[in-house]
């Protein structure tokens, strides 16, 4: 593997996120059909050797102008939402579209608002539990604004006809953060986990304990009430996205860590005999940074079979790592690393067949352009080539790219730069010619 230079990250003072980024500039979506494209290109030395062509679909996102946030959600009966932000007179709306054989559907609104907080890192999301039950959220900035917002979250019971009165699934009721939440199936209905800035109202209190970021959780029943409000972790990182993957055992969460040592790897924590355990690092990366990377984890899972996907800049070396556990996360093996050449991470990922993970990540090309990368890992750990998903066009680093599975295809979505405008784009990969 070869070393891989240093680049800029973007750390940030304990608890503050960069300045949030709201993206309203006009822009124009081509009105076109699915365009069919074979993408070739790649990047890393194996690209450079030559690779097989990867077979992708450009897909047409029904998103207005201004649009950004993309998010991708499957759902157990292999349903796939495609969510994102529109601008709306002088607020936003959070927008979603449902996979519907070749293309996204007519856009369906869950709700509006003037008060949001948008943040290209914390984004809202829409997530398909079942056939019929759809859950949402997004955020909501408090009145002390700031980097002081709330978590808002509504179901849908009939597939997205009307939606439920929204409710905060925290009760703190403090002006601090809360945000980058996973929404996953739990039992019968819908679990939440969230990072919560509860304890950073006094986290420079003079002479006492470590305060900061923590990592919470609740379930919500047949109604809208809130259960299982609980604490996962004490200490995390600050502004890292978290991820949820649904084993046999029950669901496990993934997300950035933070030891007093200012060390934040990545942690596991699994929900077992009704609660969660404590949570465990996936791998001694050691990297000890004194601020927030804004880089989180992704997991996917097969039954008891788990893969995670992270960045790190550990020993000055930016590389996107992959580990797996065949126990549900009891254990891991080693980590292996998957990407070539600069790196910004933002990583995605997908289960595939017999064991073999697709990944995607933030790769920086020849020109200094940054481009969106995939590539397939076999189950015994042989890396396919990387392949250039996101074309001539450049992608912001600042953007948190989508990947996710439904039947023979993955499908990903991304937020690209031309000139002034951005915009959303997506394509559909077929699995079998990712190799």
């Amino acid at each position: 593997m070869i070393r891989m230079k240093s680049i800029p990250l973007l750390p940030i003072a304990p608890g503050r996120h960069n300045q949030p980024m709201t993206y309203t500039r006009s822009f124009r979506v081509p009105l076109l059909l699915l365009s069919l494209s074979t993408l070739i290109s790649g990047c890393g030395p194996e690209a450079e050797n030559g690779s097989a062509a990867l077979d992708s679909l450009a897909m047409e996102v029904p998103a207005a102008p201004g649009s950004t946030s993309p998010n991708l959600a499957a759902g157990p009966d292999d349903r796939l939402i495609l969510s994102w932000l529109e601008p709306d007179d002088s607020g936003h709306r959070l927008q979603y579209s449902i996979l519907e054989g070749e293309r996204w559907s007519s856009p369906e609104t869950v709700a509006r608002g003037d008060n949001w907080f948008v943040n290209w890192a914390d984004f809202p999301s829409v997530v398909p539990i079942s056939a019929t039950l759809r859950a949402a959220h997004w955020l909501v900035r408090q009145p002390a604004g700031g980097y002081a917002y709330d978590v808002l979250f509504s179901k849908s019971r009939d597939g997205g006809n009307t939606w439920s009165d929204p409710v905060k699934p925290h009760e703190d009721g403090t002006p601090t953060e809360h945000g980058f939440v996973t929404v996953f199936p739990h039992s019968s209905d819908v679990g939440l986990v969230w990072l919560d800035g509860r304890n950073m109202s006094d986290e420079w209190a003079p002479d006492g304990p470590i305060k900061g970021m923590t990592l919470r959780t609740a379930t919500f029943a047949e109604g809208m009430a809130i259960a299982n409000e609980a604490q996962i972790d004490g200490l995390t990182c600050d502004c890292c996205q978290t991820d949820v993957a649904v084993t046999d055992a029950g669901p496990v969460a993934v997300y950035r860590d933070r030891t007093t040592d200012e060390t934040r790897d990545i942690n596991i924590a699994r929900h077992v005999n009704g609660g969660w355990q404590r949570g465990r690092p996936v791998a001694d990366d050691g990297w000890i940074i004194g601020g927030c990377p804004v880089n989180g984890p992704v997991i996917a899972a097969d039954g008891d079979h788990l893969a995670v996907a992270w960045f790190t800049s550990a020993n000055d070396e930016p590389r996107v790592r992959l580990a797996r556990s065949s126990d549900g996360g009891e254990s891991f093996l080693p980590p292996l690393d998957i990407s070539d050449g600069e790196t910004f991470g933002r990583a995605g990922i997908a289960m595939l067949n017999d064991g073999d993970v697709a990944v995607s990540w933030l790769c920086k090309a020849a020109d200094e352009t940054v481009n969106v990368c995939l590539r397939r890992v076999s189950s015994d750990d042989q890396l396919a080539p990387v392949h250039v998903l996101s074309g001539d066009h450049d992608v912001p680093s600042m953007s948190v790219p989508q990947l996710a599975r439904s039947g023979d295809f993955l499908f990903a979505a991304w937020t690209v730069s031309d000139g002034d405008e951005k915009r959303i784009e997506g394509s559909r990969i077929a699995i079998g010619s990712l190799r």
